[in-house]
């Protein structure tokens, strides 16, 4: 890794015009550099496409609308740095959410991706607290950067996954052995707005669907191996 590594912003938009412009301003802020951002546009009816051309510095993509794995996908696709930080169109970041993360992976080879910790704005009554750090919801999955190569040793989201693709991303970075770190930095300001994927949460948790797949893979290679 290059001392000061590419970074790509990925973001998947959708029906995002409410907030995007301040999401753009909070990324186009950070004080780390070299990094580019990519948009994948998945879609979207409202003014997003309108908001995204007024700002050639990004690099955007749209796509017809399939889900925010596909977008994510598709904006690392069309990247290049060797470091991939996922954000959301809603949310903001602080000026030293890439330095912070960056820094940390170049000193430390041995890890393959880092998170940290968030911050709500408005954040809705029934939010619990984790019992490690004491913030509301815990440690966001999305304040991930991760290195592109292990981004690609696991294939990218499975686009299967309508919701709760990111944290099947981290069960199967888990499962690969691939090294985690929980930095204790605020790298992102999380909105809740009441249209969030987190407040449509389905009846069955994701979660249980990427443990089964895990144990099917398991099985399958027990069973290749005879």
């Amino acid at each position: 890794m290059t001392e000061r590594p590419l970074v790509s912003v990925i973001v998947a938009a959708y029906q995002a015009e409410a907030f995007l412009e301040d999401a753009i301003a909070s990324i186009l802020a950070q004080e780390y550099a070299p990094f580019e951002v990519v948009v994948c546009d998945d879609g979207s009816t409202d003014r997003t496409p309108e908001i995204l051309a007024a700002h050639p510095e990004l690099h955007t993509i749209r796509q017809a609308n399939a889900g925010a794995a596909a977008a994510r996908n598709a904006a690392v696709a069309a990247s290049s740095g060797e470091l991939l930080a996922i954000f959301d169109a809603d949310d903001l970041w602080p000026p030293t959410r890439l330095s912070v993360q960056a820094k940390y992976l170049v000193e430390h080879p041995e890890v393959g991706c880092v998170l940290g910790r968030q911050e709500w704005i408005d954040p809705p009554p029934w939010l619990t607290r984790d019992a490690v750090y004491g913030d509301l919801d815990g440690i966001p999955i999305l304040s991930a950067m991760l290195r592109r190569s292990a981004f690609d040793t696991l294939g990218g989201f499975d686009e299967s996954f309508t919701h709760s693709e990111d944290m099947d991303l981290l069960f199967r970075l888990r499962e690969n052995g691939i090294q985690i770190e929980v930095l204790p930095d605020i790298v992102m300001f999380r909105r809740y707005h009441g249209a969030n994927l987190t407040g449509s949460a389905p009846s069955t948790s994701p979660l249980l669907r990427s443990l089964r797949q895990k144990l099917e893979r398991e099985r399958a290679a027990s069973e290749g191996a005879r």
